[in-house]
């Protein structure tokens, strides 16, 4: 096993978890909220907020799937050392992380059902640019409105019709963390 894999954790689990934990139930609470994700130093191509969210949310009974790039030796072994999540298809996962061009399809994922809405997915979404800006947002935990920089508006807006099933996404781009739940409704710029 290389160092690197060994290397990376949080510095304090508990402190440095709970601190992840808080931002990351901050972000889904008020859509378009764009918080700090720290802790975490993962191997390449994972940004820092993408490696402290699954340090905190990833344990060995959460299902994950690596899309794209991520999907390589360095952080497979992390995530397995780290977390001992199990990896598995799109069709399995409890979370999935890569670009937007990696996850897709969609449709690929759980969405839950009528018995359980729960047992969907939340995908993790490396972003190149994470602004307050660009699409709009409505719904559940904005006062008025919020605007988020969104790789795309059509597939989010399908995800919110299938309400109260559909994915929860969190978008990751370096140390940033935002997120966009399925109660969310999304209009163009």
């Amino acid at each position: 096993m290389q160092a690197d894999t060994l290397s990376g954790g949080f510095a304090a689990p508990p402190v440095d978890a709970a601190h992840a934990f808080r931002a990351v139930m901050r972000v889904m609470a008020r859509p378009g909220t764009i918080e700090a994700a720290t802790g975490a130093t993962p191997p390449a191509p994972l940004s820092v907020a993408a490696g402290t969210v699954l340090l905190t949310l990833c344990d060995p009974e959460t299902p994950l799937h690596l899309a794209g790039d991520a999907d390589c030796a360095g952080v497979r072994d992390w995530i397995t050392f780290h977390t001992g999540a199990p990896l598995v298809a799109r069709s399995e996962a409890m979370f999935a992380i890569g670009s937007w061009e990696a996850l897709a399809p969609l449709d690929a994922y759980p969405v839950g059902t009528s018995e359980y809405p729960d047992r969907s997915a939340t995908l993790i979404i490396e972003m190149d640019r994470l602004d307050a800006s660009g699409a709009r947002l409505t719904g559940p935990g904005i006062k008025d409105m919020a605007a988020l920089s969104l790789p795309e508006v059509a597939a989010f807006q399908a995800n919110a019709r299938q309400f109260p099933l559909g994915l929860d996404f969190l978008f990751a781009c370096g140390d940033r963390l935002a997120a966009l739940p399925r109660s969310t409704r999304v209009e163009g710029q």
